[in-house]
């Protein structure tokens, strides 16, 4: 599913004008603005949706699952301040567009997914488009303990509350003055979610500092399903 030039000619005025309407609504980060402006998200959508691909809104992909607005992923991604070699973990991956926006900010990132037939189509397209996205078929919930600790982790469908093993694997700070990884989840019930950024303050139980913004309403995040081996 390589996008052909005549695809990449076609799009890109469509990229950029997403990118504006982003940056109208109130997305400043320049890093995350041009990493969306570069991701292919034509190539992550039902091919017949594409000609809907580059609105600002979220789209069926199977499952009773979305590909998230284009808002939301550049909303949650500026929460997350990717910083270029960060270690990410994303629980969800779903169409793997997150995954791919974080790729474009030089993450190494890791992706969790419950739902295997998904999982076997974003890895077909990382493949495809060239993204180093480290996959796994799990229970998102209790993260990935092999490749912790991560700079960043960020939840992709709505949580009743943090799951406390995705806490335990956020790198602790390296001095009094660093800041430590930071966990980007929106928690709330199925009538909406606050969009929440824990960050982790030293190397105790009780080390997490809470910052809560805006609401929206994701998919609920659902565990116990898939591989238990994290």
């Amino acid at each position: 599913m390589v996008a052909s030039p005549d695809d990449d000619r076609r799009y890109h005025r469509r990229r950029q004008q997403l990118v504006e309407a982003l940056r109208t609504r109130g997305i400043h980060e320049e890093r995350v603005l041009a990493a969306i402006g570069r991701v292919h998200r034509h190539a992550f959508v039902d091919p017949a949706l594409r000609d809907r691909a580059y609105e600002d809104e979220a789209l069926p992909i199977g499952l009773n699952q979305t590909i998230s607005q284009p808002f939301t992923v550049a909303y949650q991604t500026s929460l997350l301040e990717v910083q270029p070699d960060d270690r990410i973990l994303e629980v969800g991956t779903g169409s793997g567009y997150q995954a791919a926006v974080l790729c474009e900010l030089g993450a190494r990132v890791f992706s969790v997914e419950r739902h295997a037939d998904l999982l076997a189509r974003a890895r077909r397209l990382f493949d495809d488009l060239g993204y180093d996205v480290r996959t796994r078929h799990g229970d998102g919930t209790k993260g990935w303990r092999a490749f912790a600790p991560y700079d960043g982790i960020v939840v992709t469908a709505g949580a009743p509350e943090v799951p406390a093993p995705l806490l335990r694997q956020l790198r602790e700070p390296s001095g009094p003055d660093a800041q430590g990884g930071r966990l980007v989840v929106p928690i709330g019930g199925a009538g909406g979610q606050t969009m929440t950024r824990i960050t982790r303050t030293g190397a105790g139980p009780h080390d997490y500092a809470r910052e809560e913004f805006h609401s929206f309403r994701f998919v609920p995040l659902v565990s116990g399903v898939g591989d238990d081996d994290a």
